[in-house]
């Protein structure tokens, strides 16, 4: 039988395959050889006697690593607009990671009831560097059906901070409390951690995954290379610029330079752009 994935604890895997859900463990080798089974994973499965077995695991086409997730196709970056308030680098680092990873974006500004979303600079930033962009207020309801719409043939994934609402929104996504959700703790101005592992989550004809929250990222591994390519606004530019290896950092005659100049390219971003270069530039130094 052939299935896919949707929920994985301590090395029990739950498949959905078309005779119904299967409660499976893996075979023995993916340990030694590395490549243990992820939620999102098509894979094939052989009964034996009462029990399930996961003989293979069907080429990836995209891989998470933080939540660890295969196969998504979108992702929809969560941020409240207030409650906790954004923190751009943040925002930006959820962005360079879905680019990476070839994951079709939707901002979601969450919380819009707290504040009017021209008084927050960022949504300018999103806005200028191309993403589309939704606004809801989990709690009230509102802005979910703009969500639903782009949630069919897709599996999606709800990543961002811890607190901004994604567990609020995925209940109202799919009309019943699936997740736990928990109050914003007043000393931090942190959320409480209310989801615990990674599962997906059966949506019409695709699936939704929510993941543990987190409000902070470690440092972003990307190939100098591949780095101008994580940002889309940068896109026209590419090629145009005065030298072919253009980094758009001290060269002369860089397109992406004096756009950010002519105000085309947002300047949080291109700040941002500038401090993952720096990053990448370390690291091949510290190589050699």
């Amino acid at each position: 039988m052939r299935g896919i994935i949707i929920k994985g604890v301590g090395g029990l895997y739950t498949v959905k395959t078309e005779e119904g859900l299967k409660e499976c463990k893996a075979r023995g080798r993916f340990r030694y050889d590395k490549d243990k089974p992820l939620v999102g994973d098509r894979v094939e499965i052989s009964l034996e006697g009462s029990s399930c077995v996961i003989e293979k695991i069907y080429e990836r086409e995209t891989e998470l690593i933080r939540p660890l997730v295969s196969n998504v196709t979108q992702a929809f970056v969560v941020f409240a607009l207030k409650k906790p308030d954004i923190n751009e680098d943040l925002l930006n680092k959820f962005l360079v990671i879905c680019e990476d990873n070839n994951l079709k974006v939707t901002v979601c500004f969450n919380k819009m009831d707290l504040v009017s979303p021209e008084e927050i600079e960022c949504v300018n930033m999103v806005k200028e560097a191309g993403y589309d962009m939704v606004f809801t207020c989990a709690k009230e309801g509102i802005g979910i059906d703009n969500l639903k719409e782009k949630l069919k043939g897709n599996i999606s994934v709800l990543c961002g901070p811890s607190g901004v609402g994604k567990s609020t929104l995925l209940n109202a996504l799919l009309g019943r409390e699936h997740m736990e959700t928990g109050e914003i703790s007043k000393k931090l101005a942190r959320g409480k951690h209310t989801t615990r592992h990674s599962e997906l989550i059966e949506y019409e004809d695709g699936f939704l995954v929510d993941t543990p929250g987190f409000s902070s990222l470690e440092t972003i591994i990307i190939d100098k290379d591949n780095l101008i390519h994580c940002f889309p606004e940068f896109e026209e530019y590419n090629g145009e610029c005065k030298f072919s290896n253009c980094s758009h950092h001290k060269e002369p005659g860089c397109k992406v330079k004096e756009a950010v100049e002519e105000g085309k390219i947002h300047k949080m971003r291109y700040e941002f752009y500038l401090k993952l270069l720096q990053e990448a530039n370390d690291r091949r130094n510290k190589s050699w």
